[in-house]
């Protein structure tokens, strides 16, 4: 049988394209992307609040979460100089305040504050959290990480709460949390389509051939 011929592949060289261009490319194929919407202060007291989309978890004992701050940004200036931060996950129906507190507004401004999203007292650090997200993680420093032109910031979570009405059997459920992702460019996306499968324990793979028979068309 002749092997299917796979579809032309065009390349992206980091060594032939302008770091602006390969961001792009990145972001592009690096999908989708959870958010981190990170609540900091500053020593000044003022309080920023800003969309991460680099932001995935690091480790689980202990709990550590990790967002990465692509240049020197008012998040990781504050996280640095107070040791505290929460991430609130950004909810469907928050989406345009979500992306205005992406605007590069100056350090003495208040994103919260000027886009009209209201703030609430955490229960752990003295960062508030986003009142109108389902679900807020409190995070102390752990380390940051200098990558090149970005910092890796990793968080000890604390404490995490969820409204009551999203927690079932033990957990919060994706389909009440609804949140939002981010794609390439300007693009966003919603949960979609959510599947279910469980993973195949080895036992289960040698005892049953056809599992692999079939994923491999045999």
């Amino acid at each position: 049988m002749t092997p299917p011929v796979s579809p032309p592949r065009v390349s992206f060289d980091p060594a032939e394209l302008d770091r602006s261009a390969y961001y792009r490319v990145l972001n592009s194929v690096v999908v989708p992307r959870p958010i981190a919407w990170v609540c900091s202060r500053s020593t000044e007291g003022v309080l920023n609040l800003a969309p991460h989309s680099f932001y995935t978890v690091a480790c689980v004992d202990p709990p550590i979460v990790q967002f990465t701050s692509v240049g020197r940004k008012d998040s990781l200036r504050n996280v640095e100089t107070t040791g505290e931060f929460t991430i609130s996950l950004t909810p469907e129906a928050l989406f345009e305040h979500i992306n205005a507190t992406g605007t590069d507004f100056p350090p003495h401004e208040s994103e919260a504050e000027l886009t009209g999203v209201r703030l609430e007292p955490s229960e752990r650090v003295s960062v508030p959290r986003v009142a109108e997200s389902p679900v807020s993680l409190e995070c102390t420093l752990h380390a940051t990480l200098g990558l090149g032109d970005s910092t890796v910031v990793f968080g000890r979570v604390v404490l995490i709460t969820a409204w009551e009405s999203v927690v079932r059997d033990g957990r919060p459920r994706i389909e009440e949390l609804m949140p939002l992702a981010r794609l390439g460019g300007n693009e966003w996306s919603t949960i979609g389509e959510v599947r279910e499968i469980r993973r195949i324990p080895y036992r289960k793979w040698a005892e049953d051939p056809s599992i692999g028979e079939k994923l491999r068309g045999d």
